[in-house]
């Protein structure tokens, strides 16, 4: 098979929401791993997909990346932002936490606290298992097995009865003209009721995440009140999103 030919065919085994490995392809192709590697270097420099620990996944809008690929990708990032918003919580607040492998990594940096959280996120909710000194509420709902979050009217329901000093929410693109998106409509939907949820709206992505676009709107950028992200943000995204609302890196904000 000829290198074209193979690029052609790992292109269409990612467009159809197959996310392979440098390994799979290695033996599917009966090439080395380093020849892998360099064909799917070719195919993200030609903006075709996006490159992830140890294989590669999709770039169309519509995609959305498993739990287990988002929990790999950027994880000093999140840990750095987890840092941060880590530190803006205070003793005896109220606190919502969105889905997302960047809440869980602020998670693990709320514990014995003496707070409330409240989540959608078994896995987040796991965090707090042993913890005797934060308060924890699992929200009920539809459990979206490809994100481990809970969704739809069960949890929209409860989160209309709630109010929180502050609410983190989590998404797979932020654009400056679009707003705020994630793939799901009724994670867009049930996102869009943790917004209202919430006193304060605080927005946790890194800044691999800043000019993407997904296909279901959450909301505007003005429609938040803080983004805390990693120092990997450019200067040009600083500034045309420091103009919507307030940015937070590396404990200061804008």
């Amino acid at each position: 098979m000829f290198a074209e030919e193979r690029k052609s065919e790992i292109l269409q085994l990612i467009n159809i929401g197959n996310p392979v490995t440098v390994t799979s392809l290695s033996q599917r192709f009966g090439v080395s791993e380093s020849t892998v590697r360099r064909d799917l270097q070719e195919l993200e420099d030609n903006g075709l997909i996006q490159r992830t620990h140890g294989g590669a996944i999709s770039v169309q809008t519509g995609f959305e990346p498993s739990f287990q690929e988002k929990e790999v990708r950027s994880l000093a990032e999140k840990q750095q932002i987890a840092m941060m918003a880590a530190s803006v919580v205070q003793d005896g607040e109220t606190v919502l936490l969105d889905s997302g492998t960047t809440t869980i990594e602020i998670a693990r940096l709320l514990r014995m606290k003496n707070i409330t959280v409240a989540t959608n996120s078994m896995d987040v909710a796991q965090v707090f298992g042993d913890d005797s000194q934060v308060e924890t509420l699992l929200l009920g709902g539809t459990l979206r097995k490809n994100t481990r979050s809970l969704v739809g009217y069960l949890t929209n329901d409860a989160l209309r009865r709630m109010y929180f000093d502050k609410v983190f929410l989590a998404a797979n693109g932020i654009d400056v003209l679009l707003g705020i998106t994630t793939p799901n409509l009724s994670e867009a939907e049930t996102k869009r009721y943790m917004l209202q949820a919430g006193k304060e709206k605080i927005l946790v992505s890194d800044h691999s995440k800043i000019g993407q676009r997904s296909l279901c709107r959450i909301c505007g950028l003005e429609e938040v009140d803080l983004l805390i992200t990693d120092q990997g943000i450019s200067p040009e995204d600083h500034q045309q999103l420091s103009a919507l609302v307030r940015v937070m890196t590396n404990q200061t904000t804008i």
